[in-house]
């Protein structure tokens, strides 16, 4: 199991009421409503849901590794980059798992320094040593 040798950040997120409820952040940053959605048999709503909220912190944090690495390579896009996190929940065996693909935009890159950059950044990112072996995840330059 990999641990951190110095934690530089830590948060805290209670949550509610389950899939129909709320979550709130101790800092009162975060505060959100949850909602099943229907494919899931909740009523929908619009509330977000666990699988947005993880979808979203991957996004955000795979991004900040490919700059990242890119800034260590010394790699400039020509705009913007971009990182779009598609989760997937599906049932197995004994309840339920997660599937991710991430879609990585490098604008102006070539494409084997893009998947350089990419698989580089699935090296270093929290979110990225956090599934690994658990869910699958799949990288793709877009």
């Amino acid at each position: 199991m990999m641990m951190p040798e110095k934690i530089l950040y830590e948060t805290e997120v209670t949550a509610t009421g389950g899939r129909d409820g709320q979550a709130a952040s101790s800092d009162g940053l975060l505060s959100v409503s949850l909602s099943l959605p229907t494919a899931l048999g909740g009523p929908g709503g619009e509330g977000t849901n666990p699988e947005q909220l993880f979808a979203a912190g991957y996004a955000a944090c795979f991004l900040g590794a490919v700059k990242l690495v890119a800034r260590t390579r010394k790699v400039v896009p020509a705009a913007e980059p971009s990182v779009t996190a598609k989760v997937a929940m599906g049932p197995v065996p004994v309840g339920y798992a997660l599937a991710v693909e991430l879609k990585v935009r490098l604008p102006g890159v070539e494409t084997s320094v893009a998947e350089a950059i990419v698989a580089g950044a699935h090296e270093r990112c929290p979110y990225s040593n956090a599934t690994r072996g658990n869910i699958d995840v799949k990288l793709t330059v877009v």
